[in-house]
C-alpha cells in the first residue's frame, strides 16, 4: 500500500506544475504524453467539435505545464479578443470598430507591459529620481509575447476585413492555445490557421512522415547541437575577461550557431508535430546566415516575426510610402520595437536599434551595390560583412551586460592569442565538427536538403526507425543533467 501510494504521489508530481521543470518539447514527459495524445486524437479527428474541445484541453494542460494557473490569462485573453472581433463585425460605424480594435490592443498590450517591462520602466523612472527601488514580484507568464501578438493580429485583421471572426469561442481558443506553437511560435496568422480547422484536414503518408523528419532534425538541432556547443559558450559569456581573443572569438561564433540551432530547433519541431496532426504552420526559419545582406537576413530568421512585425508596425508607421527619410525611421522604430519585444533590458533596445540601423544602411548603399550583384567577390564579402555584423549583435543580445558585450568583443583584438588555436581544436574537437556541421547546412543546396526529406519518407518502415533509434541515442550521448530551456522560451 506505502508503495502505491508513494507511485501515485509521484506520478501526481510529475504531472502537476512546477516552476523548476516546465514541460518542453525536449523533454521525455512531452513526448509521453504526446504518444498517448496521438491516438485519441486520430479517433476524433472526424468528429471536428470533439476534436476540438481534445486538443483545447491538452493545450491547456501543457501551456500549465510550462506556467501554471496563467492559464486562466491566456483563458481571458482569448474571451475578450472574440467577443470584440464578433463586435467589429456587429458595428456599423467605422469609428465603433476602430474604438473596439484600441480597447482590444491596449488591454492586450497593458497586460504584456505589465508582466514584461513593469520592472524594466520602474528601474529606469527609480534611476532617474535616485529613489529606493524594489522590484515588484512578477513572473512572466511563458509565452505570452507570442499569443499577445497573435491575439492582437487578429483582431486587426478582422478589422480590416482580411479575416473571419471564429464562428464559436471554441475555434478561437484552439487558434489561440494551439500547443504546438503556443509557448515559442511561430507566430500563426488566423487567416491561414482559421480555415485549417473547418478545413478539418487528415494528413497524408508525406505530412505525416515529414512531420516526423522535421522533429528529428529539431531534436538533433537543439537536444545534441545547441545544447552541447552551448555549454563552451556559456563559460566564456560568463567570465568576459578570463579568456584569450580567440577564445572569445568562438564563443561568439558558438552562440551565433547556438540560438540558430536551439530555435530553429524548436520551431521545427512545432512546424512537424503540427504536420502529423494534419495542420501546416509555415516556414520560420530559412537558413539565415547565408544572407548577403541584413534585409535579407530577416527575410530568413524568424520570418513569422520580421513578417508580423512589417505588417502591422511597419506598414502602419508609413512603410516605404511617406519618401526616403521616413522609410529609414520607420525602419528603425520597427526594429526597435522587435528588439524590445525579445526583453525588458536595454541591452535589447539596443540590439533591436543596430539592427534597425543596418537596415537603413543597406536601403541607402543599395542603389549603388545593386550594380555589382552576380560578381562572385562582392557576394563572398557582403555574405561575411552581414555574418560578422549579426554575430557581433548577438553578443549584446547574450551578454549580461552593456560592458560584458564590449569586453568579450575587445577581447578579440587586445589578446588574440593565436597560440591557442592549435590546443582549442584538439581540446574541443566534438565542438568544431558541431560547428562545421552547421556552417555546411547553410553552404550545401537546399536540393540536397530536400532530397534528404523525401528519401526518409519515401523510405521503408524499418529505415525509418533506425534514423529515429540514432537520433534519440544522440540525444542520451549529448544529453546534460538537465534537460536545457530554450532560449526563446524567456520571452
Amino acid at each position: 500500500m506505502t508503495t502505491l501510494q508513494s507511485l501515485l504521489h509521484n506520478v501526481g508530481s510529475l504531472l502537476t506544475y512546477s516552476p523548476d521543470e516546465p514541460m518542453l518539447f525536449s523533454g521525455g514527459l512531452f513526448w509521453a504524453l504526446f504518444i498517448c495524445f496521438m491516438p485519441v486524437y486520430a479517433l476524433l479527428r472526424s468528429r471536428r467539435t470533439q476534436m476540438i474541445v481534445f486538443v483545447i484541453a491538452f493545450s491547456l494542460y501543457f501551456y500549465y505545464k510550462s506556467s501554471g494557473f496563467f492559464l486562466l490569462l491566456l483563458a481571458a485573453t482569448s474571451i475578450i479578443d472574440w467577443h470584440i472581433s464578433r463586435a467589429i463585425v456587429r458595428l456599423k460605424s467605422r469609428a465603433g470598430r476602430r474604438r473596439m480594435v484600441a480597447l482590444s490592443v491596449v488591454v492586450s498590450l497593458s497586460v504584456l507591459c505589465y508582466f514584461k517591462y513593469a520592472n524594466f520602466f520602474l528601474w529606469n523612472w527609480n534611476a532617474m529620481v535616485e529613489g529606493n527601488f524594489q522590484p515588484l514580484d512578477i513572473v512572466l507568464p511563458v509565452g505570452i509575447s507570442f499569443y499577445t501578438f497573435q491575439s492582437i493580429s487578429y483582431v486587426v485583421d478582422v478589422y480590416r476585413g482580411s479575416v473571419k471572426p471564429a464562428d464559436t469561442w471554441g475555434e478561437y481558443l484552439f487558434f489561440l492555445s494551439f500547443f504546438p506553437a503556443l509557448i515559442a511560435g511561430p507566430i500563426v496568422r488566423a487567416n491561414c490557421f482559421l480555415p485549417q480547422i473547418k478545413e478539418n484536414h487528415h494528413a497524408d503518408h508525406n505530412e505525416i512522415f515529414g512531420g516526423l523528419w522535421l522533429i528529428i532534425c529539431g531534436v538533433v538541432k537543439k537536444a545534441v547541437i545547441a545544447d552541447y556547443i552551448a555549454q563552451y559558450n556559456d563559460l566564456i559569456f560568463d567570465n568576459p575577461g578570463g579568456y584569450t581573443g580567440f577564445e572569445s572569438l568562438m564563443g561568439i561564433i558558438g552562440y551565433t550557431m547556438q540560438i540558430y540551432c536551439d530555435f530553429s530547433g524548436y520551431s521545427d519541431m512545432a512546424i512537424g508535430i503540427a504536420l502529423i496532426m494534419g495542420f501546416r504552420l509555415g516556414i520560420n526559419f530559412d537558413r539565415p546566415y547565408r544572407s548577403k545582406s541584413l534585409t535579407e537576413f530577416w527575410h530568413r530568421w524568424h520570418i513569422s516575426l520580421s513578417t508580423w512585425l512589417r505588417d502591422y508596425v511597419y506598414i502602419p508607421l508609413g512603410g516605404n510610402r511617406k519618401g526616403t527619410a521616413r522609410t529609414y525611421v520607420n525602419n528603425f522604430l520597427t526594429m526597435l520595437i522587435g528588439g524590445l519585444w525579445h526583453g525588458a533590458a536595454w541591452k535589447f533596445v539596443f540590439w533591436g536599434g543596430m539592427h534597425g540601423i543596418g537596415l537603413a544602411v543597406n536601403k541607402l548603399c543599395r542603389p549603388y551595390t545593386s550594380r555589382l550583384d552576380g560578381k562572385k567577390w562582392f557576394e563572398i564579402s557582403s555574405l561575411a560583412a552581414t555574418l560578422v555584423y549579426v554575430s557581433l549583435l548577438w553578443v549584446f543580445f547574450r551578454a549580461q551586460s552593456f560592458g560584458d558585450s564590449v569586453a568579450i568583443i575587445s577581447n578579440i583584438f587586445t589578446s588574440f592569442a593565436p597560440e591557442s588555436i592549435v590546443p582549442f581544436i584538439k581540446t574541443r574537437w566534438l565542438w568544431c565538427v558541431l560547428m562545421a556541421v552547421i556552417a555546411a547546412s547553410h553552404i550545401i543546396p537546399q536540393r540536397w536538403l530536400d532530397e534528404a526529406s523525401s528519401r526518409f519518407i519515401s523510405s521503408r518502415w524499418i529505415v525509418q526507425l533506425l534514423i529515429f533509434i540514432i537520433a534519440v541515442q544522440l540525444v542520451i550521448e549529448f544529453a546534460g543533467e538537465e534537460v536545457s530551456p530554450f532560449i526563446y522560451y524567456q520571452f
